[in-house]
């Protein structure tokens, strides 16, 4: 559906997520890859210095040529390739009596263990994993002190175990990264775990780490906390809405959703109306008034009682429908307004409004089957031809929306919103000149009415004549104060031009609040607000003013949205406490990358 709050605002509120995102969400990881093909390395500094050794010397290959090993997209699963050698099998393996351990010198452990390890990695290489897993668990015991390698690769002998051990490779990892917290290898092996569990906050958490720690130079990495963050959302989002009651949006989503309809006399219910009719009426008159919350009482009180007149019952399905989509209760809106068009075939505004509801669920050719029939119906309802010119305005066919908002001012030209619609057409079309010359138009033809104002700043910012946008949002600033409440989203409006003209953090973040104080549910506000803190490195304010957007929510979509952002920054403010030594450079790279 067409939304029917400013759409500049939501365009420009994603497009400056679209724009720092890289920096904003970089402990996410999201969409960041450096240069050619990425790899991992260990982080045991032991491991590493032994590494370039042997390179040195010749005796292994440069890490770029690296094969890939079974089930690990980072790279080898173990440090060490040797000369191959028959893989040992289970009973072969002689493990030394404690007697004999305790009378061995600490450097003949010490190659003991190693010597272990070597022949784990020939089982390992051999696809034994039992064996290997042995191997290494007999390095352990005899290794004078603790390696985290030998953790590690046992990870990995239960990674590859059918079925994997997850506990197991999160309790070797664990200790892996105990010995060395800046194991990579460790915590990527710890997060497939995880994943494998459904652990999905603490794998995102891993992957994050690694990703970071290895300097976003993994695609594999970057992939891994997509999809853990697209499974753990998708589970959150599931969850919530099946437990959510339903609520209303803002006053300013609501406002502007109804404003877009044309006003209707109220129904004529005779010198002798119902209980059912006078609770309707109660119900249209809240409306006019924008008491939303008794307007929803009422309307389904009304529908509990006796509506005398077919028209009547009609009417109030329509307001229960509409009042439903906007909680987000789709299918439920789409019965209520079938019901209302089949008691009251003519009646245009419920198949508007089903047109809706089927472009919500992603089926526009049904949308236009209902603008069809509602012009069979109607053919001279204004309110056909604009909201058929918002479903093709979302769906960039520019000319026709601007064909259908011109057919609807043709008919009604008191109308502000076709006026306005037809203008960011035109301007969506490259048809500068006549977008801006519809807008003055609009501006004279309207002068107490605070959107032409709101939307011609919009064209203006898009431009970057940022002082000329500016000015239009505070004029419409200035035309809400009369209102109670006001529509807050020029406050919003101003402040994102602010920030983008001046770099005005503070100024930006104040237009926010100030809208938050008028409208403490603007989601356009609040959005805002989020990115802006995450811009600052609030990451703590970030989180919680993600997890408010979320409370907002009205659609999957956009709770999706939400969470995915509260969780990759909730996941970055937990690898700055975990790791507080490399805030300072994370930061650098946010900025360096942004």
């Amino acid at each position: 559906m067409a939304s029917e709050t400013s759409p500049g605002i939501v365009d420009r509120v994603q497009a400056f997520v679209e724009e720092h995102k890289t920096a904003i969400l970089i402990g996410a990881g999201i969409a960041v890859a450096v240069g050619g093909a990425a790899y991992y390395a260990s982080t045991s500094a032991a491991s590493e210095e032994r590494d370039r050794r042997e390179r040195k010397k010749g005796l292994k290959p440069p890490k770029t040529s690296k094969r890939r090993s079974l089930r690990d997209p980072d790279g080898p699963i173990l440090e060490e390739r040797k000369p191959k050698a028959e893989p040992l099998e289970e009973e072969e393996i002689v493990p030394p009596t404690s007697e004999e351990l305790a009378a061995m010198p600490l450097e003949e452990r010490s190659a003991l263990a190693a010597s272990f390890k070597t022949k784990g990695n020939t089982a390992y290489a051999a696809k034994k994993f039992a064996v290997a897993a042995r191997l290494y668990t007999l390095a352990i015991d005899v290794s004078p002190k603790p390696e985290p390698v030998y953790y590690s690769n046992r990870a990995a002998c239960y990674v590859n175990m059918t079925p994997p051990k997850h506990e197991l490779v999160v309790q070797d990892c664990d200790e892996a990264l105990k010995l060395d917290p800046n194991y990579v290898k460790a915590l990527n092996r710890r997060a497939m775990a995880l994943e494998g569990l459904h652990r999905y906050i603490e794998g995102l958490r891993d992957f994050t780490a690694a990703t970071i720690l290895d300097k976003f130079t993994n695609q594999n990495a970057a992939q891994s906390v997509e999809r853990v963050l697209k499974k753990l959302t998708g589970e959150k989002a599931a969850e919530i809405l099946l437990n959510r009651e339903p609520r209303l949006p803002s006053f300013t989503f609501i406002s502007a959703y109804f404003a877009a309809f044309r006003a209707r006399p109220l129904p004529d219910v005779g010198e002798s109306p119902t209980t059912g009719d006078s609770t309707l009426l109660l119900a249209l008159q809240a409306l006019a008034a924008e008491d939303y919350p008794h307007a929803v009482s009422f309307v389904n009180e009304a529908l509990a009682q006796d509506i005398s007149s077919e028209q009547g019952r009609a009417e109030a399905l329509n307001l229960r429908g509409t009042f439903k989509f906007l909680t987000g209760d789709v299918d439920g809106a789409k019965a209520d307004l079938q019901e209302s068009i089949r008691i009251a075939p003519a009646f245009t505004q419920s198949l508007v409004k089903v047109a809706s509801v089927h472009m919500e669920q992603g089926d526009p050719a049904k949308a236009f089957e209902c603008f069809d029939e509602a012009i069979r119906q109607n053919a001279d309802d204004p309110d056909i031809y604009y909201h058929r010119g918002q479903v093709l305005f979302i769906m960039n066919e520019f000319a026709d929306a601007a064909e259908n908002y011109t057919k609807s001012t043709e008919l009604d030209d008191g109308f502000v919103f076709s006026h306005i619609q037809l203008a960011v057409a035109q301007y969506k079309s490259g048809n500068l000149a006549n977008s801006m010359a519809t807008f003055r138009r609009t501006l004279k033809a309207f002068p107490t009415r605070s959107e032409p104002q709101n939307y011609y700043g919009e064209l203006l910012l898009d431009q970057q004549r940022f002082a000329e946008a500016v000015e239009k949002f505070e004029r419409a600033v200035e035309l809400e104060k009369v209102k109670t409440p006001p529509n807050v989203l020029p406050l919003v409006n101003k402040g994102l031009a602010l920030y983008q003209w001046k770099q005005d953090v503070g100024a930006a973040e104040q237009c926010c609040m100030d809208a938050l104080r008028m409208d403490p549910e603007c989601e356009a506000a609040v959005a805002t607000l989020a990115q802006l803190s995450l811009q600052q490195g609030k990451i703590e304010k970030a989180v919680e003013m993600f997890a408010r957007q979320a409370e907002l929510a009205r659609s999957e979509p956009e709770l999706t949205s939400a969470l995915t952002y509260q969780f990759a920054s909730a996941a970055q403010l937990e690898f700055m406490r975990n790791y507080p030594s490399m805030a300072a450079e994370l930061r650098s790279m946010a900025q360096a990358m942004a």
